[in-house]
């Protein structure tokens, strides 16, 4: 049966899909002739929405591909929108301590754990494009045993990083610029934060096993489910309400590793439970040398390239630092809007990636670049309508988390001027997680090398310093590494290199 999403690129936006639909509807016949499976007739909108909420064990190496978009980005959407809820609901409860240094602690932690952040993701990537490539090869058992492996490595990861983080708390925030009173205050929740990385680590790998094999639906309810909790949690610890202690910013620390571990146990549960894509049986509970070292292949690449953004973003905070309290919180709350409408926008690079995997799995790397470009499109139109709402109104967003007079024009400068690159961000998101989706994770790598150390890190420091822009130059500085990634990423997937890689 031929591929009904040929007719994707010639069509207009709004109606390519139904179109789509209609072929596909045509060919359905067609293909059922030819003695070759056709997946079932799509339903509508609505009941496509239905679909993707609730889940199912639809093939998506076949079938009109923006449908297979949508369907596949809808709960990834959703998932990525509670993460930046509660990133945006945390840092609004701390904001009401009215306490500026309590708004840099939390900026400061997240910096310390970029490192661990970026191993998660790394590791991540590595799971999901393996159980992606063994789905769409039709290879279960195969996918089964590469999230086991999976899971090993971030178990190990997560115990040494939190045997040499805690100890070490102090110094890496002193190093880091933080004030006396972020310090002395600020360290239990810095150490709750690294002693609990397990839970972000094991959140981080079952939902891109989950992902990568076509199951966003289980990973949205997983996150929805660890960071509800968070959020009913984090103003009750923080200030104290009811039962429970006020433990000021050490109690949101308590909270996210609360919510998160219940997620993580739910989404362990859910894995090794029966009715998935694959099942985990007692067979395969053993380490694999030869999965190991292709996951710790792929994962390393991948997490050095991950990196390679995460310690930009420390840079920046050292650099904004450098201008006070007041600027480093009006740039945490800046960031944390930004990232609520980045995240989502992950939601839909995530559902191109697993498309990609799946459909090179299936040996189709037409689909899979369409399926890209499509995606592109789709996350184009709504992280440039956000951007545009940022702008216009970016004053009483900030204002709607701080009062503080010396900490809202950071805030405001910061939100309206990163915004500026959404739109070429939008497809760079896209087309960076595509690379990994295939497997291909050298060329992003190579991209973010060029992107963040030797454009952004450098632009942001001669802006804010020797131009004396202050924070402002760290701002242009983002939007502008946000723009150049899009346009050097768009030139390495139109080569197509990463279409021949092996996983």
């Amino acid at each position: 049966m031929a591929d009904s999403s040929e007719c994707l690129p010639s069509l207009p936006a709004a109606e390519s899909v139904a179109e789509c639909d209609l072929i596909a509807a045509a060919e359905l016949a067609a293909g059922s002739e030819a003695g070759k499976p056709a997946p079932a007739p799509d339903q509508g909108l609505w009941s496509g929405i239905r679909e993707a909420l609730r889940g199912s064990h639809r093939d998506y190496t076949v079938g009109p591909i923006g449908r297979s978009v949508v369907l596949l980005a809808i709960p990834m959407v959703l998932e990525m929108l509670m993460e930046s809820t509660f990133a945006v609901a945390d840092i609004y409860w701390i904001s009401h301590l009215k306490n500026p240094d309590a708004v840099s602690t939390v900026v400061l932690t997240e910096s310390l754990l970029t490192f661990m952040y970026a191993i998660a993701i790394g590791l991540s990537i590595g799971a999901a494009a393996m159980v992606a490539r063994r789905i769409g090869e039709k290879n279960p058992e195969g996918a089964a045993r590469s999230a086991v492996q999976a899971l090993v490595l971030g178990l190990l990861v997560s115990f040494v990083f939190a045997a040499i983080g805690v100890p070490l708390a102090p110094k890496l925030l002193t190093v880091m610029g933080g004030s006396p009173w972020v310090i002395q205050n600020g360290v239990g929740f810095t150490r709750i934060m690294l002693a609990g990385n397990a839970t972000i680590i094991m959140l981080f790998l079952i939902n891109a096993i989950f992902r990568g094999s076509g199951d966003a639906a289980i990973a949205m309810r997983v996150l929805w489910l660890a960071n509800g909790i968070n959020i009913l949690l984090g103003p009750c610890f923080i200030f104290g309400l009811g039962p429970f202690p006020r433990m000021g910013v050490v109690g949101a620390a308590v909270a996210t590793n609360i919510g998160r571990g219940i997620g993580a146990l739910y989404a362990f549960s859910r894995l090794v439970g029966k009715g998935g894509r694959f099942s985990i049986s007692r067979a395969i509970l053993r380490i694999e040398p030869a999965i190991m070292a292709k996951l710790v292949r792929l994962s390393s690449t991948a997490t050095f390239q991950v990196s390679i953004s995460m310690v930009s973003w420390v840079g920046l905070v050292r650099t904004v630092s450098s201008f006070g309290s007041d600027a480093l919180a009006g740039y945490g709350i800046g960031i944390r809007v930004i990232i609520f409408a980045i995240l989502p926008s992950w939601g839909m690079s995530n559902a191109a990636a697993t498309m990609v995997g799946q459909a090179l799995g299936a040996g189709n790397p037409e689909r899979a670049e369409k399926a890209v470009w499509t995606a592109g499109f789709y996350n184009m139109v709504c992280l440039g309508t956000v951007g545009l709402i940022f702008v216009l109104f970016a004053h009483p967003i900030i204002k709607f988390f701080t009062s503080d007079p010396n900490v809202i024009p950071y805030g405001v400068d910061c939100l309206r001027t990163v915004s500026y690159g959404f739109l070429f961000y939008a497809y760079g998101m896209v087309l960076t997680q595509s690379f990994n989706g295939a497997g291909d994770t050298w060329t992003p790598t190579i991209i973010n090398l060029f992107v963040f150390w030797l454009l952004e890190l450098p632009l942001a420091y001669v802006l804010a310093i020797h131009f004396n822009m202050g924070p402002r130059g760290v701002f242009l500085a983002i939007m502008i590494a946000f723009s150049s990634l899009a346009i050097v990423s768009a030139i390495f997937f139109r080569r197509g290199r990463w279409k021949t890689r092996a996983v």
